[in-house]
């Protein structure tokens, strides 16, 4: 007789956001008349830039030609799009990363997801707490994570690093020693971020430990300071310890689209085997790459007018953060992020728990957000609004927020 991924009756509950569509399609069901402003999921609103539309066309053309169709793209991406990630991501900051460390995939929550796998069983993982629900949920599937604690919510086998505002939302390094370690800033859910040298410190650490970090930057294109890096390879020694994924999905509005990179130097070993060329045997054996139209979008990013185009795109949801972030600041709530990332990070007034806070904002305002707690144990108490919808939406949720 056959038998499952007794694993994945580990996981409690549904995934994070499937739980919160649920809840709003049941509330909206009762209350048909009421228009509901999702400020929760990290979707963006804007259209994609008249750079990569015309990009998409023209690519689509070619598919219409037999002398330039395109069919299975090849294993790591097309040179072109790894090429110009190599240049513009890397090279023009100073990176040392060649495009053939690179590749090409269709977003950076599948890459986060399955990295995993080329990593034994045994291996112990560190994450933040609050964290991307991903990094942990993927874990528990494939058999890493030990046993949960329904009381605590917290796994046996896996070192949480709590993010709170006493250390600004920023984790310190493990007392216990990890295998692997997961980082994500700017920081999804909280919007905090780390400076360089706070990011040198962890690759010295990882170096020192033998650890490798996977360092999530899908939303380095938010960053507005200058002391905060944009990739983790602007660290000396990160390229023996850390792989880092990207996304096109905030910085160019890629999330119905779908387009990402994960990027593995050739120099990260473990035994004398490289990560690189495991990672290539599960790409090319498990996958077939982005569409040749998504790759010639991605292209176009990188094109003097794609720049300009998604720097105005980027002002414009993080004007919305701000507009959030002064917002509740001025009715009283205790706020952060909204400067380096499009995430505000409040907490629940009153002591409320963040699913309740969850439960009184959509009956009260009929705003969406996402509780804090669904990011771990040191979310609760907290809540994440996101600032991807549109201008007028922002506005309007405001409003009904600062009339509660």
């Amino acid at each position: 007789m056959f038998k499952i991924n007794d694993n994945y009756l580990k996981l409690p509950g549904s995934y994070l956001f499937s739980t919160i569509a649920k809840k709003v399609s049941a509330y909206q069901a009762e209350h048909p008349d009421k228009q509901v402003i999702r400020l929760g999921i990290g979707d963006v609103t804007q259209p994609l830039a008249p750079a990569i539309i015309q990009a998409l066309h023209g690519a689509v053309d070619e598919m219409a030609d037999a002398a330039t169709f395109h069919g299975y793209a090849p294993d790591l991406g097309y040179e072109f799009l790894r090429n110009a990630i190599a240049k513009n991501d890397y090279a023009d900051r100073g990176c040392e990363i060649a495009a053939d460390e690179i590749f090409v995939s269709d977003g950076a929550k599948c890459d986060s997801g399955n990295i995993q796998e080329i990593f034994s069983v045994d291996n112990k993982i560190a994450v933040c707490d609050p964290v991307y629900p991903v990094y942990v949920d993927t874990n528990v599937m494939a058999g890493r994570t030990g046993t949960y604690d329904p009381k605590t919510e917290v796994w046996s086998d896996v070192i949480y690093m709590p993010c709170t505002m006493a250390n600004h939302f920023a984790p310190e390094l493990p007392k216990e020693t990890p295998d692997i370690i997961y980082l994500c800033f700017p920081n999804n859910p909280t919007g905090a971020t780390i400076t360089k040298a706070q990011l040198q410190e962890w690759v010295d650490y990882a170096n020192r430990a033998g650890a490798v970090i996977i360092y999530d930057a899908a939303y380095e294109a938010y960053i507005s300071e200058d002391d905060v890096p944009h990739s983790i390879y602007e660290c000396a020694g990160a390229r023996t310890c850390a792989i880092e994924l990207k996304s096109f999905s905030k910085n160019a509005g890629f999330t119905g689209t779908r387009l990402g990179y994960t990027v593995i130097p050739k120099d990260l070993t473990c035994g004398g085997v490289t990560l690189h060329s495991l990672w290539a045997r599960r790409h090319g054996t498990k996958y077939n790459g982005a569409p040749y139209i998504v790759q010639r979008a991605g292209e176009a990013v990188y094109s003097p007018e794609g720049k300009e185009q998604l720097k105005a795109q980027v002002a414009y949801y993080m004007n919305n953060a701000k507009t959030i972030k002064d917002g509740l600041k001025a009715a009283g709530y205790t706020v952060s992020g909204g400067v380096n990332a499009p995430y505000i990070w409040l907490k629940t007034p009153d002591r409320m728990s963040s699913w309740e806070f969850f439960d009184y904002l959509l009956e009260r305002a009929n705003v969406v957000g996402t509780p804090g707690s669904g990011f771990g144990p040191s979310g609760e108490g907290y809540f994440r609004l996101t600032a991807f919808g549109t201008y007028e939406n922002t506005v309007a949720a405001l409003e009904r927020i600062k009339k509660m």
